[in-house]
């Protein structure tokens, strides 16, 4: 059974960063696109960013509007875990943060329903 658990959430000020992790176990997930997704209060959920597995150990990311060039998606397969570095953090940005994985191999998504694994989540608090 695969797991998924999040951490780095926490209180941070405008303009600040944090990084979030989200490590594996039960499969190694190298090959597996995996992606991050939030909730606001209120909302529904919202992708974030992926990355996808390409062929001799490269990868391609994808990021949500909102996010690109302040957030970076990134993995470490030696310890089965995707980061989160999100930097010049915005009010806006506050949120629970969920990551994802597939359970086949094949091109990352911004839909949620393609992803079979998930974390519990990680808070993220924007304020002054």
């Amino acid at each position: 059974q695969v797991q998924l658990v999040e951490s780095g959430g926490g209180l941070v000020q405008p303009g600040g960063s944090l990084r979030l992790s989200c490590e594996g176990s039960g499969r190694t997930l190298s090959r597996y696109a995996m992606a991050w997704f939030r909730q606001a209060p209120g909302k529904e959920r919202e992708f974030v960013a992926a990355v996808r597995w390409l062929a001799r150990s490269s990868y391609r990311a994808d990021y949500g509007d909102s996010v690109r060039g302040r957030f970076t998606i990134s993995r470490d397969d030696a310890k089965n875990t995707l980061f989160l570095q999100m930097n010049n953090l915005k009010l806006e940005d506050t949120a629970v943060y969920s990551c994802a994985a597939m359970s086949e191999l094949g091109p990352s998504s911004r839909s949620t329903s393609a992803y079979a694994y998930w974390g519990q989540g990680t808070q993220v608090t924007v304020s002054s």
